[in-house]
């Protein structure tokens, strides 16, 4: 990696760290309901929302009134949602007149947004009316992001409390979480992408003449929406010409804030942030890279607050940036270097990729090669599915970076919320497996951690695993699983195995390359998310109320340190190892083994 890149990357770090600060300690005022200047601005806001909904904030909930509140606060949300899309062709706010989604479409998409997933197997600009997109996609956004944070507050309450039955109350947290924090924040991120040139209107379509007919290539699709593969196995296409081309309108900025600050990272438009109407410029790139990780890193801040020691939250925050960084060096030298599969002889006999200054393939050239690597890894260790550059087309190992990302879990930063508690199970799996090593009972900040705690954490790290295994498994072994794929061998199976990792583990972004728009792929991509969403939230929502009801225990000679050094390699090996130890034989199967494949076509140098 060169120097101006690693410049850029502890850049980024470094205005991360400090504007996370502050927004962590205002994030645990306004959530544990201490008097600041927001309360007297929205404060209003807040209280009518619980007039309306008849919630008694001072009511307080046990783990499995709060959980049920949860779900069921979820499932209605995905029922409007799937709602909306299928009636939108009768609402107003249509202007280009989209039909109504298709139902396993608007299924998969439903629970896609009400899961923070954002998974997208449509075009926004293509299929989505601006209500669809303000009042269902933007809405469950918002909600979706503020479960993560409720749930968060819910676990830190266990931590905290001592021989209390009671996490809160779900609809003041979900409430809290919504306008103080995210309302907030995205009014003013869309205020800073608008300066940069990203549309906000909610005027039509429209249509321009092009300086010169344009001819590409279109794939002929079956019955089932599949691609029509020819005797090659690649897929079969036709030739088409065009004179105009429709520019897409709509309120963009509004939605790619709150898609990028909830983690949610769904786009507006099919191409996302690599669209110069939703990223304009370099400035907005950067902006957006830092929405994506603000509350992530942000909570960890709100962690040290709540527990009463800052410590812990820079130690957890410390473990999560050391792997940013190693992963998010490792994609920018992979795509720097370029193809391995392409060398030529250079001057004094040296190979070099022709390749000119690496792997520009699929990129934007307003951000070139460390801006759409870093964003990569950004926007798959932040839990958010948006991208800037066509992941399908990196480089074996650059494509390996943001997939193995997600299947360590979402817990580098992860989404608000969902990654400091995934992350927080690997603690407690970290200091169990010191307790072992020393024959003593494990606890964490003064919890004793049982067996009832434990089965839950493997609960929720097994899961993940097993929806993305055993779903890649159905997909390779079944025509309809195969027929999505546009690409053989090595790499079809890595677009397979991407796309279980991204949906499983609620990240939503995709290697671009798989035809997801079909039945199979829309109920199997649904299962793995609702279920990849729920089930490890059940498991810290009853943690939480099982540490709420424990005394705490000070701290002995035998205590493990978790503020410390030691700690965060401990922690950091933990997350590699459990990562590791699940992933790397399918990894094996897809990058891996397509790396190894360019390496051994790269033609031997002449002399």
């Amino acid at each position: 990696m060169s120097a101006g890149a690693l410049l850029r990357v502890i850049l980024f770090l470094v205005v991360l760290t400090l504007i996370s600060k502050p927004l962590g300690v205002y994030a645990y005022k306004v959530m544990e309901g201490v008097p600041t200047w927001a309360g007297r601005v929205l404060g209003p806001l807040e209280r009518f929302f619980y007039r309306c909904c008849r919630v008694d904030p001072s009511a307080e909930m046990s783990w499995q009134a709060y959980f049920t509140g949860l779900l069921i606060f979820n499932a209605v949300g995905a029922a409007f949602l799937y709602l909306l899309l299928r009636i939108q062709a009768i609402l107003p706010l249509n202007p280009s007149h989209w039909g109504p989604v298709s139902p396993d479409s608007a299924f998969n998409t439903a629970i896609s947004f009400a899961t923070n997933t954002s998974w997208q197997d449509y075009a926004g600009e293509t299929t989505l009316s601006n209500l669809a997109q303000m009042a269902g996609i933007a809405s469950q956004s918002f909600l979706s992001a503020a479960t993560g944070i409720a749930a968060l507050m819910a676990l830190l309450r266990g931590f905290a409390r001592i021989g209390a039955n009671t996490l809160g109350n779900v609809w003041v947290d979900l409430t809290r979480g919504t306008v103080y924090v995210l309302l907030p924040l995205s009014a003013l991120t869309a205020v800073l992408l608008i300066s940069q040139g990203t549309i906000q209107t909610l005027s039509p379509n429209r249509v321009v003449a092009l300086l010169e007919p344009t001819t590409y290539a279109v794939a002929k699709l079956g019955p089932d929406g599949a691609p029509i593969m020819g005797a090659e196995g690649k897929a079969i296409v036709s030739m088409a010409m065009t004179r105009t081309q429709t520019l897409p309108m709509g309120p963009v900025a509004s939605q790619t804030a709150i898609a990028l600050l909830s983690g949610d990272g769904g786009g507006f438009y099919n191409a996302n942030s690599a669209h110069p109407f939703a990223n304009p410029t370099p400035l907005s790139n950067f902006a957006e890279m830092l929405a994506i990780l603000l509350i992530p890193a942000a909570l960890c801040h709100t962690f040290g607050k709540a527990v009463g020691d800052a410590r812990q939250g820079w130690a957890i925050l410390a473990a999560m940036a050391v792997v940013f960084v190693l992963m998010g060096a490792s994609a920018i030298h992979a795509e720097q270097a370029g193809n391995a599969g392409f060398t030529q002889l250079a001057i004094d006999q040296v190979p070099h990729p022709t390749q000119s200054g690496g792997n520009m393939e699929g990129k934007e050239t307003r951000f070139g090669i460390v801006d759409s690597a870093l964003f990569a890894t950004v926007t798959t260790s932040g839990g958010d599915g948006a991208v800037n550059s066509m992941h399908d087309s990196f480089t074996p190992m650059g494509g390996l970076v943001p997939m193995a990302l997600m299947q360590l879990g979402e817990v580098i930063f992860g989404g608000p919320g969902s990654g400091l508690y995934g992350m927080l199970l690997h603690a407690l799996i970290a200091v169990f497996i010191a307790a072992l090593m020393i024959g003593r009972s494990p606890d964490y900040l003064g919890k004793k951690i049982e067996i009832f705690e434990m089965k839950m954490v493997m609960l929720a790290i097994l899961v993940t695993p097993i929806l993305v295994l055993v779903g890649t498994a159905a997909a390779v072994l079944t025509q309809a699983g195969r027929s999505g794929g546009t690409n053989p061998d090595a790499h079809g199976f890595s677009q397979i195995l991407y796309a279980l990792s991204s949906t499983a583990n609620n990240n939503g972004s995709a290697f671009a390359g798989l035809t997801a728009n079909t039945i199979f792929y829309n109920v199997i991509t649904a299962a793995a998310m609702w279920f990849g969403r729920f089930v490890p939230l059940l498991a810290v929502i009853a943690i939480a109320g099982s540490l709420a009801a424990k005394r705490r225990r000070a701290p002995g000679p035998g205590t493990l340190p978790t503020h410390d050094l030691l700690f965060v390699v401990l922690l950091i090996g933990t997350v590699l190892i459990i990562g590791g130890l699940t992933y790397v034989p399918a990894l094996a199967l897809g990058p891996i083994a397509e790396s190894l494949q360019l390496s051994a076509l790269s033609p031997p140098i002449q002399h």
